[in-house]
């Protein structure tokens, strides 16, 4: 059995990306699933710096024990035109470190109260690392363009999808089917799934 241990402890990112890598003969574990107790600091400056972060200090603990596997970790966030792409790395401490989804996005409609509907526009980037079992590493990124609405609508997703809006819809109004149809993370994802096809994973 194969492992691929993805670099998270959110439970939601974890079942998405479950979801996508299907095809593969992998089996995706989480952190913990994985034996795994870590929070590692997010102090780069790009979630592609962030991504390499988590998948290097996971993979090293895979080799500590003895069982070099496949690692992938992900960053991603919100980046808004009319706030030169904030919050970009931060769009999880936006609105502080224990701050809920709704506060967050509470705080960027009001920063965005006076904003006209043109100048609205934004996109959700995620980067990715793959490291393979041998070591090598592998980067690659994904992201999909639409706006912010005025108002939270849906039930679904979780984080700012309340707020991100494509042809009129938030993503929290999205099926799970349909957001990973279209999602940043998913343009990211199949590039990884090209990466591990090449490896024969």
């Amino acid at each position: 059995m194969r492992r691929l241990i993805l670099a998270t402890n959110n439970q939601n990112k974890l079942r998405e990306i479950r979801e996508m890598l299907e095809s593969t003969s992998l089996t995706v574990l989480g952190q913990k699933e994985a034996g795994i107790d870590l929070e590692v600091e997010e102090n780069g400056t790009t979630f592609a710096e962030n991504a390499a972060l988590k998948a290097k200090a996971i993979y090293a603990l895979s080799v500590q024990q003895g069982n070099p596997c496949y690692v992938l970790a992900d960053d991603s966030g919100l980046c808004v035109d009319a706030l030169n792409g904030a919050p970009g790395v931060y769009s999880h401490r936006f609105a502080g470190e224990d701050a809920t989804d709704a506060q967050r996005c509470e705080k960027l409609l009001s920063l965005l109260a006076k904003v006209p509907a043109e100048q609205r526009g934004a996109h959700f980037a995620c980067a990715m690392c793959l490291i393979a079992p041998d070591g090598r590493q592998f980067s690659v990124e994904g992201r999909v363009e639409g706006i912010i609405g005025y108002v939270p609508h849906g039930e679904n997703g979780f984080g700012y999808d309340p707020v991100f809006e494509i042809d009129g819809r938030s993503f929290a109004e999205f099926t799970a089917e349909e957001k990973n149809a279209v999602s940043h993370r998913r343009r990211a994802l199949e590039k990884v799934v090209a990466l591990l096809t090449e490896q024969n994973a």
